[in-house]
């Protein structure tokens, strides 16, 4: 038996052990697979939301429409954004599995002060946020 007949196979059989943690970066954003570990509003949007409603929340159109989050008068109110974030809503997912109230607040907070959005007045809470669980 030539060398090379015996080497590929345990070469393919350390890839696929290998494998698995090459190909899963998870640990770059998350501690836990279920929780989503960022605190900030900001970090929230980037890590979750930035991916269907773009880095400067114009939203996109592909697999499913992603609205634009970017100067939208419905984030005036911060109840329908804690709403539609918790339970989702068409093609955005529920997150209020992944998120805690203090998070889902936060990412509020972030989307209605930011990406051309002002609406400091009357900001999300975690209490808001519980009760709309």
């Amino acid at each position: 038996m030539r060398m090379h007949q015996l080497f590929t196979p345990a070469l393919f059989a350390a890839s696929i052990v290998a494998a698995p943690a090459l190909a899963d970066d998870s640990a770059a954003w998350f501690e836990s697979r279920s929780v989503l570990t960022q605190e900030t509003g900001e970090g929230i949007y980037n890590a979750v939301c930035a991916s269907c409603h773009m880095p400067d929340g114009q939203g996109a159109t592909g697999a499913a429409s992603y609205p634009a989050l970017a100067d939208n008068p419905t984030l005036e109110f911060p109840e329908y954004a804690v709403m539609l974030t918790l339970h989702g809503q068409a093609a955005m997912p529920p997150l209020g599995g992944i998120l805690n109230d203090e998070q889902v607040a936060e990412v509020v907070n972030y989307i209605r002060t930011h990406l051309g959005n002002d609406y400091p007045d009357d900001p999300a809470t975690a209490d808001m946020v519980s009760q709309t669980r």
